[in-house]
């Protein structure tokens, strides 16, 4: 009986060993098994947060505004320099439209004043276009829209359009390009501004000429500045009153 209890012993140590041996395996799993699925809890909780784009997200919207905080006056030269850039390409398009509508009453003088000035525009706009492109900025396809009616309201158009030029738009958005700092854009602006004035000038003339009947005071040619856009009546001068460029490369409008 001896040997067949202390086999029985073995056996019954064995059983427990191999039990406890489970347990400690159990337990381990169960402590493998905690992290595993806390990690993949976090990690799903995570994307149902979005917190890892979130961060990312955040960090675009950081960047960004940091740019928007650095680049904030430029936000503000762009959108200026593009509205000037579209009143720029309207006036051109409307004054060239207005030139031959004065052609077709038979007001040849009136005629020349517009295309000239239709001229000088395309010079701002280009300008304007110049640096906008400088500043990387995006320029969006411009449609210019505008009405022809009679020259004498065509003119009382004009004035009205330069007189805001003048008085508001190009006073108000060189401000903001001085505070900004952009010195192209300031040069731009301050050629058209420059020159509006003395479009400004020229169609009091020619509207009131037209009301008096008399044309014999309007000149009938013009010299533009290819720089800046500065129009004169009648012969250029040594230099532009605006840009100092020679007047050797000005360009000529004879009336049609």
């Amino acid at each position: 009986m001896r040997p067949v209890l202390i086999m029985l012993e073995m056996f019954a140590l064995l059983a427990v060993l191999i039990l406890n041996a489970c347990s400690s395996s159990a337990e381990q799993a169960s402590g493998l098994t905690a992290p595993e699925t806390s990690t993949s809890t976090s990690s799903g909780s995570d994307e149902n947060r979005g917190d890892g784009q979130s961060a990312l997200v955040g960090n675009q919207l950081t960047d960004s505004q940091s740019a928007n905080e650095y680049d904030s006056g430029n936000v503000g030269t762009a959108a200026n320099l593009l509205q000037a850039l579209k009143g720029e390409m309207t006036a051109s398009a409307k004054y060239a439209a207005y030139a031959k509508k004065a052609q077709e009453e038979g007001l040849a003088k009136v005629a020349a004043l517009f295309n000239a000035t239709s001229m000088s525009e395309k010079i701002h706009a280009d300008n304007h276009r110049a640096v906008l492109q400088d500043m990387g900025v995006s320029i969006p396809l411009i449609q210019p829209v505008f009405d022809v009616k009679t020259t004498r309201e065509n003119l009382v158009d004009a004035i009205a359009g330069e007189t805001y030029e003048i008085t508001t738009m190009y006073p108000d958005y060189l401000k903001v390009a001085a505070k900004e700092g952009r010195q192209l854009a300031q040069i731009s602006m301050n050629y058209a501004y420059k020159t509006e004035q003395k479009h400004k000038v020229f169609y009091e003339k020619a509207l009131a000429a037209v009301d008096a009947g008399q044309f014999q005071s309007l000149s009938s040619s013009y010299m533009i500045c290819p720089t800046c856009g500065n129009t004169y009546d009648g012969a250029a001068p040594k230099r532009c009153g605006i840009s100092m460029t020679s007047g050797e490369r000005f360009i000529s409008v004879p009336s049609v």
